[in-house]
């Protein structure tokens, strides 16, 4: 994928059209995956944060949910336009993050990631997205469950099912965190 954005950047501006063209069904996961990982930083912290990046991850894997074949995003968002150096040196940044990942994964617990299961985690992760502004109440606990949306979005992305896994059991234990803070 970062080879086909890279080729993609050769001209001098790029639209973010001709960058869902181009990664196609595969830009579901990632575009899971970015929002999830911000919300995983402190900036999570900034108040309506958390809110807006679930809403954006629920538009998107919602699209998923119902079986649509290519990401729709709005007219005015899709015409916008990106330096074609701008998105090269992303490429460039995301290069080492996606090799460790890369390294990391393989094909594992295969049924965590066939087409029935990828539902379910799609499922999961749009209830998810449903209960983080509620917790936004509480600082930085949204990150507990942007760490497991993050492990999902991966699985879903290298057709992983340990990391698949690791998600599942990471709402637990942030399920079982928030429980305690509140109790």
């Amino acid at each position: 994928m970062l080879e086909a954005l890279d080729r993609l950047s050769e001209p001098e501006t790029v639209s973010i059209k001709d960058l869902l063209e181009e990664i196609g069904m595969r830009a579901f996961a990632p575009l899971v995956l970015i929002p999830a990982l911000i919300l995983v930083t402190p900036l999570s912290g900034i108040p309506g944060l958390p809110t807006i990046g679930a809403t954006l991850i629920a538009l998107v894997i919602v699209q998923k949910l119902i079986g649509r074949t290519h990401l729709w995003l709005p007219g005015w968002l899709t015409r916008r336009n990106v330096a074609g150096e701008r998105l090269a040196g992303a490429v460039d940044w995301m290069r080492k993050p996606c090799r460790w990942i890369d390294d990391h994964s393989r094909k594992r617990l295969s049924p965590l990631v066939s087409r029935p299961a990828n539902l379910i985690t799609a499922l999961v992760i749009t209830l998810i997205c449903v209960v983080i502004p509620f917790l936004e109440l509480l600082p930085m606990v949204t990150s507990l469950f942007a760490v497991a949306i993050s492990l999902l979005a991966i699985g879903l992305l290298v057709r992983d099912g340990l990391y698949t896994l690791l998600g599942y059991l990471w709402i637990g234990v942030a399920g079982g965190a928030i429980y305690w803070l509140l109790s």
